[in-house]
């Protein structure tokens, strides 16, 4: 495969900052973005393009940023919308503006991102889009209601746009990683909102807790999972040979948690096929 040029967010640390050192460890070109310069500079040392670039900003400031990348090296192949953070608290405490700061960065943000890119990948009817969702994105846990909201809204998003894209020789993939050693439980990425309801106070706190105490404890390496999605991208290694599928799955919890909803769905949709299926009009009265 020739050599691709890659723009990736949220590349102070974590998946972001595994992406762009892999990415030219394979000999291709990265732009690395980040909201905060100073962030990144050691990735800028290690051969790496850098930008500004904050996905809250407005359409028309990220286009402009989107149009910069793309006169670095003349074009762009690959975009890894990755730039995420957490919030956790109950849903009674979550207050409206809270939940709509999620979806800011991880949709939002994504949209505009890819919305200032798709023109560029149309043009040149060919282009990668990378989209970092979540094993949250398939299953709810409690007290994380904003982040699982954002991630199942990406799905959806993500799956639509693949399909509107197929046909201009654009590629979607849809990861879904598992609990990686990465920083997003960290306290700069996790949001808690205490709970004021005694209700809610004990199980809230104690999620709080839990995902402080798993922070870069997780089990999932981070670098064999940015390898085997570069492998994914590439159609090399892992996917040498193979068709690569839009939706991907990362570490053995997201496989047994996102293998565990699939077999209870279809569950349900056995145990209560006849009721599910009884909605439509009767024929007699579809004909008056």
């Amino acid at each position: 495969m020739p050599q691709l040029v890659w723009l990736v967010t949220g590349c102070s640390s974590g998946f972001g900052e595994v992406f762009i050192r892999q990415i030219l460890s394979r000999g291709d070109l990265a732009i690395a973005t980040a909201r905060r310069l100073d962030k990144i500079q050691h990735l800028q040392k290690l051969g790496a393009a850098i930008l500004e670039l904050d996905v809250t900003r407005s359409q028309e400031a990220i286009n402009d940023t989107v149009a910069k990348a793309i006169a670095i090296y003349g074009r762009i192949d690959v975009v890894v919308n990755n730039a995420a953070h957490v919030t956790s608290g109950a849903w009674e405490d979550v207050e409206c503006d809270q939940l709509i700061s999620q979806f800011d960065t991880n949709v939002f943000g994504v949209f505009k991102v890819t919305r200032a890119i798709l023109p560029h990948f149309r043009e040149r009817r060919s282009g990668v889009m990378v989209f970092i969702s979540s094993l949250s994105g398939w299953h709810g846990h409690a007290f994380i209601g904003p982040y699982a909201g954002s991630k199942f809204a990406l799905e959806g998003l993500v799956e639509s746009l693949s399909r509107e894209t197929e046909g201009f020789g654009i590629r979607t993939l849809l990861v879904e990683p598992g609990r990686f050693r990465t920083l997003l439980l960290s306290p700069g990425n996790v949001r808690v909102v205490p709970s004021k309801i005694p209700d809610y106070a004990e199980a809230s706190k104690a999620n709080a807790d839990g995902l402080a105490k798993g922070d870069r404890t997780q089990p999932g390496d981070t670098e064999k999972a940015v390898k085997i999605i570069l492998d994914l991208v590439r159609k090399e290694g892992c996917a040498q040979g193979k068709e690569v599928p839009f939706r991907f799955p990362l570490g053995r919890d997201a496989y047994e948690t996102i293998g565990e909803k699939c077999k209870e769905t279809l569950h349900l949709l056995e145990d209560w096929h006849d009721v599910i299926t009884s909605t439509d009009f009767d024929s007699n009265s579809a004909q008056k």
